[in-house]
């Protein structure tokens, strides 16, 4: 290059803070304990809910992981509710079981990408807390 030519620039990549065993930690079980819906009604809201508003502040990582489950599980019992409804007219029980099915497998790979310290953002869900 001469003189008079300048060197292109490129943006640079913008800074990401690494995300910390004990955020990935706090962030893994805010899916887990997503898993108490099948033991307390409402768990799967209350456990989630318990540890983002407690850990929310400290981590970036569990605020955004914390709002991700509960916007799933917020909307998985829109969808549950929906489908009881529908047993009536006998396809509800069909849905109702592929909602478990389905709600079973998004978490545990909910969970392993948080232990990961990935960002997980899970399929069919609204979009109720941003």
């Amino acid at each position: 290059m001469t003189e008079n030519q300048q060197q292109p620039i490129t943006p640079e990549a913008p800074k990401v803070e690494p995300v910390t065993k004990d955020a990935r930690t706090y962030g893994m079980l805010c899916h887990l304990v997503a898993f108490a819906g099948f033991i307390i009604p409402f768990g799967n809201l209350i456990g989630p809910l318990i540890i983002w508003l407690l850990k929310k502040e400290e981590f970036p990582f569990v605020n955004d992981q914390g709002k991700e489950s509960l916007n799933f599980q917020i909307s998985m019992t829109i969808y549950a509710i929906i489908s009881a409804i529908l047993i009536v007219v006998v396809l509800g029980i069909f849905l109702l079981i592929a909602i478990v099915i389905f709600e079973i497998v998004m978490i545990i790979i909910a969970s392993i990408k948080a232990n990961e310290g990935v960002s997980y953002r899970y399929p069919l869900t609204i979009r109720f807390l941003k």
